[in-house]
This record gives C-alpha cells, structure tokens and sequence, in this order.
C-alpha cells in the first residue's frame, strides 16, 4: 500500500490511520482484530495530492486485487490529542520502496475511533481493552487533552469506562423464571380495580 501511494503521489511519508495504524506497535498483532479492508493514509507534505490515493481506492482494480485499498483522510477532519504528532511509531520493515509509514499510538488510535463512533470503532475499542493493549487511565488522560465539544468528550469517558468494566455473566434461569407481560398487580391494587 505504501509503495504504490508513493508512487501515485510522489510523497515519501503517510501518516497510517484507522486500526491499521495498531500494526506500528504491534506488528504481530491478531488478524481478527484488523477487520478492516481500508487503510486510511494521510498524505505528508502534498495534502492536494491526497485525493490522487483514489486510484488505489475503494473498488479501485488494487483493491479488487489486493483485498485492501487507500482511504484518504484530510488530517483537519481528525479529533486528535494534544502531541500526537510526538508519539507517532516508524512502521517497521516491509518492501515499501523507501516510503514511510507513520502509525498513531494505539492510545491516540483509541481516541480517533472513540470520536468516530461507528460501530465497528467501537468495538475495535472494546477488543483493544479487552486484550491490554490500552489503558483505561492514559485514555482518559488523552480525551482530556483532545479538542472536543464537552458532550461528547463526556460520552467517550462513559464509554471509556464501560469498555474496561467486565460484562457481567448473564443468569439465563432467572432468565427464564421472568414473566413475560406486565407484573401482576399487588393484592391491594386487585381490589381497588374491581
């Protein structure tokens, strides 16, 4: 992906977005937590050029071959903390024809999905929680320093929360033992009803 984005834009670094960008920090990391087929690249120095990436793009003939494809992100329209730009991770090895990939801290990743909201962000989210690969505080930590309306950094620290509290074990026989309708009303209540 990077070989041909250089190629097609003459640019020598992107910034890797969405959960693609985990494979800087952890470059071993389990398939089924990257589901995705796009990889989202912020172009380096030619942000103009950005939209060149189209031709490895969504139903491009490199995605029909590949099974993956570019998606162009426009780096004002990413919520992102305060230093990001600090903790950003080389992408290690690979054929990429001397282009570099810039990967997002996975706290900073978390973050850009939390903002996003989308279902499949979310629970990538969860996964990332539910394997250590985030902490609970340092992500609180991060919203606090990331420019966001007040309601919704309200709703990420919920969710935040939410993602590191075990799910509590359903009881199905207590399941099974509830009533199916409205309760029944109270001795006191069939009377005054008749």
């Amino acid at each position: 992906m990077l070989r041909a984005a250089g190629r097609i834009t003459g640019e020598q670094q992107f910034i890797v977005m969405g959960s693609q960008s985990l494979h800087g920090t952890y470059p071993e990391v389990a398939d089924e937590i990257l589901n995705s087929a796009a990889v989202g690249l912020i172009a380096g120095s030619r942000g103009i050029r950005a939209e060149w990436l189209r031709a490895i793009g969504y139903l491009s003939p490199f995605h029909e071959s590949f099974g993956y494809y570019a998606d162009p992100i426009d780096s004002f329209s990413v919520a992102l903390p305060k230093g990001w730009k600090h903790r950003l991770v080389v992408l290690a090895g690979g054929d990429t024809g001397g282009v570099r990939g810039l990967c997002l801290e996975p706290h900073d990743l978390a973050i850009t999905m939390y903002v996003a909201c989308r279902e499949q962000d979310l629970h990538f989210n969860r996964e990332l929680a539910r394997r250590g690969l985030v902490a609970e505080q340092q992500l609180l930590d991060r919203i606090d320093g990331t420019p966001l309306d007040q309601g919704v950094r309200t709703r990420i620290r919920g969710q935040i929360v939410r993602d590191f509290r075990p799910l509590q074990p359903s009881n199905p026989a207590h399941e099974r033992a509830a009533p199916a309708g409205p309760p029944a009303p109270h001795a006191s209540e069939r009377g005054q009803r008749s």
